[in-house]
């Protein structure tokens, strides 16, 4: 009896104990700093990014989300890399890039690493959370408003495909 209690209240502490919310402070492209926690509250997906990239009209799509769910809380951040090679050579080219090529007016970040021993802090928690890491550019993370990971795609998924809203609506007020 003592052992079915003892291994009951494991079971039960266990289940109570939550992981910390992801978190990350991104240097902006604009200049300062993006901090996930302004975010708070609302949802947020995180997609590392490349110019170079045969994905790269997948920013099409990442904007055409951003403007369709904006307005219900949704953020979506583009985080570029050239941790696959395959982004300019520095953020000004990559913000006149997008801006001409894309009209993008979604958050970006500076160009960040996103795996690996220099992966940024949000991409390394990740990680350490889920097990996913970006194996390709633009790859997807869905946080939730409490700050959870609630789910990540490969580069295949597109971002306006059902896969991808219906968790996103899902996660809207």
């Amino acid at each position: 009896m003592r052992i079915v209690l003892a291994c009951l209240a494991c079971l039960i502490s266990a289940s109570v104990t939550l992981a910390s919310p992801v978190s990350g402070v991104f240097a902006s492209i604009d200049g300062g700093e993006i901090d996930l926690k302004d975010w708070r509250g609302q949802p947020v997906l995180v997609v590392n990014t490349a110019s170079q990239c045969g994905f790269t009209g997948q920013y099409n799509g990442l904007q055409t989300l951003y403007d369709t769910y904006r307005d219900r809380g949704l953020i979506v951040l583009a985080v570029p890399s050239d941790d696959f090679n395959q982004e300019l050579e520095d953020a000004a080219a990559v913000k006149e890039f997008c801006e001409l090529n894309f009209a993008l007016d979604l958050p970006m970040t500076d160009i960040t690493s996103v795996k690996g021993r220099s992966a940024h802090p949000f991409f390394t928690e990740v990680r350490a959370e889920t097990g996913f890491e970006p194996r390709w550019n633009f790859n997807k993370v869905l946080i939730s408003p409490e700050g959870d990971v609630v789910k990540s795609w490969g580069s295949a998924a597109k971002p306006m495909s059902g896969t991808i809203t219906r968790e996103i609506e899902a996660l809207l007020n």
